[in-house]
């Protein structure tokens, strides 16, 4: 009760009873000068490629509240206690993020194309004005069901494009399934189809093939620009010049499609004809808007589908369990999948999707920046101070998870009730939660459904756990090679 009330009290650096800032436990660096040496390849224990290892050594060292100096004057607060998650993201006021910081930079030369830095680095006001317009179109559950049959569809384009892509006994599903995710996002947020999946498109010169790995250059540049010295804030360092040139390759189709839509008219049912038509949002919001679609919408979901599938191939009974759920749902898989039937029949399909992202979650955690003073685990932290949750250790410790890492989607139909709400939070958490999080997960469900229905799922890939490369968003390490075998009606 007392920790309670010197959360709500907190309001200057003078906090009564909570124990100083400098010291909660964990890394500071040789004389102090920072922890950033200890991610260089080839010198220190830790990699940005692989932070839920960095992750789970600090809190195997340090426990449940770990402060990390990257460089002197930049420091990373790191929870994994779901009461301070959630003490966290409980906020009052529009949360801050500090993340994007280079493509903020590449925005703001480019005034001519943006009027704000975008959803994901802008902050304050003019965060809120975008945010408040856009998710109108997005977070309303009747408005996600509208894009089941224009989705639905492009699966089942997708179901002959696997069948025909077949050369052996296995296929790595990621690459295909990031065409797939490219396809949806471009017609779901333009009304364009960009036919990822024919021959021609599958060249390496075309555009979707060039959209696929400018959203990987650009996500694998995040990290590495936002932490340390930042020297590309005065100078072209490499990895700000790989992201320009692939934020402008980006840009450049966003612009195309954008203007595609106009010429029709604005007319269907895609996000930028419902912003185009809203008064609050000019040009430069809704261009900016389909960058940031377009950026977000490719990776994220791919690599959590991946993950979805790697986790059903690898278990036969969820595998069975799925099967049928999809019979009910679709009982001839010719036909249309049923908008409602999503709605109430496929419980078991979402507890499968919602254990593979405890597992496996986008992102390593949520960050924040501190909009006030704030006590955690009985420690002050000013104002101003990156915070950064580590759901994804969180959720793989047994204090919080019966035998956490065994894939059990039955844990979310039997003791749900029992579980913390904020440890699984792979789309992020209140006002500052991915925008598109129920078109995501419907995309996946529509996936899962198709998929199952039609093919057994063998794993043909590697014994040994799967693990993440973090790119930003954690991707899947190796290939994932899954057998797929026609089922007889």
């Amino acid at each position: 009760m007392l920790t309670k009330l010197l959360k709500i009290s907190c309001t200057s650096r003078q906090c009564t009873f909570a124990k100083p800032y400098e010291l909660i436990p964990g890394p500071r660096g040789p004389f102090g000068l920072g922890n950033l040496y200890n991610y260089l390849p080839g010198i220190g224990s830790y990699s940005w490629q692989r932070l839920h290892q960095a992750g789970q050594d600090k809190y195997d060292k340090y426990g449940a509240i770990v402060r990390e100096i990257i460089v002197p004057g930049q420091d990373i607060v790191w929870l994994y206690d779901p009461k301070d998650i959630a003490s966290l993201l409980n906020e009052r006021d529009c949360p801050q993020r500090r993340s994007h910081l280079a493509l903020a930079q590449y925005r703001k030369k480019r005034p001519e194309v943006y009027k704000t830095t975008g959803l994901l680095p802008t902050n304050g006001p003019d965060w809120w004005r975008l945010r408040a317009q856009l998710q109108k179109e997005l977070s309303a559950p009747k408005s996600v069901r509208n894009f089941v049959a224009q989705v639905d569809g492009v699966t089942k384009e997708f179901m002959r494009f696997l069948q025909d892509s077949r050369a052996g006994d296995s296929i790595d599903m990621l690459p295909q399934l990031t065409r797939l995710n490219l396809e949806l996002t471009c017609l779901l947020t333009f009304g364009a189809r960009l036919q990822s999946f024919s021959p021609k498109e599958q060249d390496s010169d075309s555009r979707s093939t060039r959209l696929m790995h400018a959203a990987e250059t650009t996500n694998s540049c995040i990290l590495p620009t936002d932490q340390g010295l930042q020297l590309w804030r005065f100078m072209e360092t490499p990895n700000y010049r790989k992201l320009s040139q692939a934020q402008s390759y980006m840009e450049e189709v966003a612009l195309e499609l954008f203007e595609e839509n106009l010429k029709n008219g604005s007319k269907g049912t895609s996000l930028i004809s419902a912003y185009l038509k809203n008064p609050e949002l000019d040009r430069s919001d809704v261009v900016g808007t389909a960058a940031d679609l377009l950026l977000a919408g490719i990776d994220t979901t791919s690599y959590a589908s991946a993950f979805l599938l790697y986790h059903v191939a690898r278990n036969p009974e969820v595998q069975q369990r799925l099967f049928e759920e999809a019979k009910r749902v679709l009982p001839n898989p010719k036909e249309e999948l049923c908008a409602d039937a999503l709605r109430t029949d496929i419980t078991y399909t979402r507890a499968v999707l919602k254990e593979s992202l405890r597992l496996n979650p986008i992102a390593v955690g949520v960050g924040r920046i501190l909009n006030q003073d704030a006590v955690f685990s009985g420690y002050f932290v000013p104002k101003g101070t990156t915070v950064v949750t580590q759901n994804m250790v969180a959720c793989r410790l047994a204090q919080h998870f019966e035998d956490p890492l065994h894939f059990h989607p039955d844990r979310w139909l039997q003791h749900r009730s029992a579980l913390n709400p904020y440890l699984v939070l792979p789309f992020g958490h209140g006002m500052r939660a991915c925008i598109a999080r129920r078109l995501a997960e419907q995309n996946m469900h529509i996936l899962l459904l198709r998929l199952l229905r039609d093919y057994e799922l063998i794993w043909c890939g590697s014994g040994d756990e799967m693990d993440v490369k973090t790119l930003l968003i954690n991707k899947p390490d190796s290939p994932v090679l899954i057998d797929l075998r026609k089922r007889s009606e």
